[in-house]
């Protein structure tokens, strides 16, 4: 599928087909698509939780105002962010560069964040989204729909998932095999209600 018919025909969907699995080639590839995604000074701040225990599972679905997709869905991934990423080992992103784009970039990503918190988590929800939509595109062209997902109770989840203190969690996105239709699109704005020129 190319990628405009899977931004076109990509919607949220709320009930999957519950006796369908991925293979974990096709994980894999999933989330190895989704690690292309673009993030600030290659920081990578994504770290995918993927959920195979049924028994969890159920847990977070219980928290998840008992939406279906938790537990229905071929695959529940957790997106969450290491806050701290830009810190950890920061040659790790630029080992690839030459030694003298390292010597620029890495006192760079020191100097960005450091210090500046709201940065820090701002810069890290930014790339859990770019690759979340990845994930999703990267979805439907693989012939699954998704999900994103909010309505759950973070804390309860990061309980479960023992998350780490330096983390947060972005989101969920739910993939499988529809079980039926999304519902029709609830109304899209027009362009020119959302186009800006200049200034507003």
């Amino acid at each position: 599928m190319d990628v405009v018919s899977a931004i076109e025909n990509r919607r949220s969907i709320k009930r999957f087909d519950p006796n369908h699995s991925m293979s974990r080639e096709e994980e894999e590839k999933l989330l190895n698509l989704a690690m292309l995604s673009p993030t600030a000074f290659n920081i990578q701040h994504w770290r995918f939780v993927v959920v195979r225990d049924r028994g969890l599972r159920q847990q977070i679905r219980a928290v998840s105002w008992n939406q279906a997709q938790v537990t229905e869905a071929s695959l529940l991934i957790i997106v969450c962010a290491d806050l701290r990423a830009w810190e950890r080992k920061p040659e790790r992103y630029w080992r690839n560069a030459s030694p003298e784009m390292r010597a620029v970039l890495l006192p760079m990503i020191h100097g960005s964040y450091e210090g500046k918190e709201a940065l820090q988590r701002d810069e890290a929800i930014r790339s859990c989204g770019m690759a979340a939509q990845t994930l999703m595109l990267a979805a439907k062209s693989m012939g699954y729909d998704t999900c994103p997902m909010t309505g759950f109770d973070f804390d309860a989840v990061a309980r479960f998932i023992q998350l780490p203190p330096d983390h947060i969690i972005t989101m969920f996105i739910t993939v499988g095999k529809a079980l039926e239709p999304a519902r029709p699109r609830g109304g899209q704005l027009e362009l020119d209600d959302v186009r800006i020129l200049d200034h507003f």
